[in-house]
């Protein structure tokens, strides 16, 4: 039976149906189909074809509520996953992304959406297809990690699209506002876990047991724990930036994976961070000792281009752990990456003096981690402020108000 609803944009041409179309083939085979007919949000008609009356039925309710709110595409003039992402490609190339994103950017697209799901047409696209793309990659075999990285490119891709007028809703962000109102955002920070110490980050007695190990990169990775600089900061530091007099290092450059050195990434990130006497003392002992180098950078190789991540964390960190006995149940290093000495240096900024810390406020630990925002640092960290034992005070305080 047909259906019929008033046309968002033009009462005239308001008229909605589903029909059965039934002919006769040549070879004197009777055929149907069924026939979605509407007006779009422009006024005009557009028709879309289905074998089944089900799907007829199921395509029609949800055009009827996209055009009542507006957010309708028409799957005829709408491109492909695969074609939009592509101009979201492009747009990365104008924007003069980093070359590092540039290439995730690529992988995320080429290796995991468009084998998936990339001749979908986006007007296609719904909030449960999302779901299922979702359960697919892990399926087959990407980590959880991976998976959200995925969908929000995917997410991208639509916002680009949508910029662009090719598609009038992002289901991708849709479908995070209802998991959103669903769990809420503690539910969503349970699920990805929080910072452990001794797990994701070294305690001190681990950082006591590393220093006498380290040997070769052994400034790069001692302003790693004192300053908690980002790998890339430390690849890419100036020497002329480390002043020893003053006893700070400031940040004003990086080195990304493919060598190549620039300012950081954010105005955040430009700052200057503190340095402990110890640091300044191991810092002047190897700049009285270290040759000059006409790349200006603070921990190069011997020939003065940027050292390797890989370099310093397979010659330099894990052999460090490994004779120091910070290893795991395989006896091999315990903390994978040079991130968490940075997550140590944090939790030491925040830990009380009378633990051996610095005490420091959270501001204070935001500004010297170069985090764009307080609310990063307290995502990241905020769990890791000591409890403080205040029954004392609380029943003196209450003791003092009654009277």
């Amino acid at each position: 039976m047909p259906h019929a609803i008033a046309a968002h944009a033009n009462p005239k041409r308001a008229a909605m149906s589903v029909r059965k179309r039934i002919w006769t083939t040549p070879k004197r085979e009777q055929k149907e189909t069924w026939i979605v007919d509407y007006a779009d949000l422009s006024g005009t008609r557009r028709q879309q074809t289905f074998d089944k009356k089900r799907d007829a039925d199921a395509y029609h309710d949800k055009v009827k509520n996209e055009v009542r709110h507006g957010i309708h595409t028409p799957i005829s003039s709408s491109p492909t996953i695969a074609a939009a992402g592509g101009l979201w490609l492009e747009r990365a190339d104008e924007d003069e992304l980093e070359r590092g994103t540039r290439a995730q950017y690529k992988q995320h697209l080429n290796l995991h959406i468009i084998p998936f799901i990339g001749e979908v047409k986006l007007g296609q696209l719904t909030m449960p297809m999302v779901r299922g793309f979702e359960t697919t990659l892990l399926k087959a075999h990407r980590s959880r990690s991976m998976v959200r990285k995925i969908i929000t490119s995917l997410g991208s891709i639509l916002a680009d699209a949508q910029e662009r007028g090719l598609v009038a809703q992002n289901v991708v962000s849709s479908l995070r506002r209802n998991r959103k109102k669903r769990h809420g955002k503690g539910a969503e920070q349970r699920r990805q876990g929080k910072l452990e110490i001794g797990i994701d980050i070294p305690t001190p007695n681990e950082i006591r047991r590393l220093i006498p190990h380290l040997t070769v990169h052994r400034p790069t990775i001692l302003t790693a724990i004192f300053a908690g600089l980002r790998a890339s900061e430390l690849r890419g530091q100036g020497l002329h930036d480390i002043d020893l007099k003053r006893a700070i290092i400031r940040v004003r450059q990086r080195t990304d994976q493919y060598g190549e050195t620039g300012p950081v990434k954010s105005l955040a990130g430009n700052r200057s961070v503190p340095l402990p006497l110890p640091l300044v003392n191991a810092l002047r002992e190897w700049k009285l000792s270290c040759p000059k180098n006409a790349s200006g950078l603070a921990f190069p190789n011997a020939d003065g281009s940027p050292a390797s991540w890989k370099d310093i964390v397979e010659k330099g960190f894990h052999p460090a752990q490994i004779a120091a006995g910070v290893v795991d149940a395989n006896g091999k290093a315990k903390y994978r990456g040079l991130h968490a000495l940075r997550h140590f240096y944090a939790s030491w900024c925040l830990n009380r003096k009378e633990d051996g810390g610095l005490g420091l406020p959270l501001n204070n630990v935001k500004e010297r981690m170069g985090h764009a925002s307080i609310q990063i640092t307290a995502d990241l960290y905020g769990h890791l402020f000591p409890p403080k034992d205040d029954d004392e005070e609380f029943a003196a305080a209450a003791q003092a108000l009654w009277r």
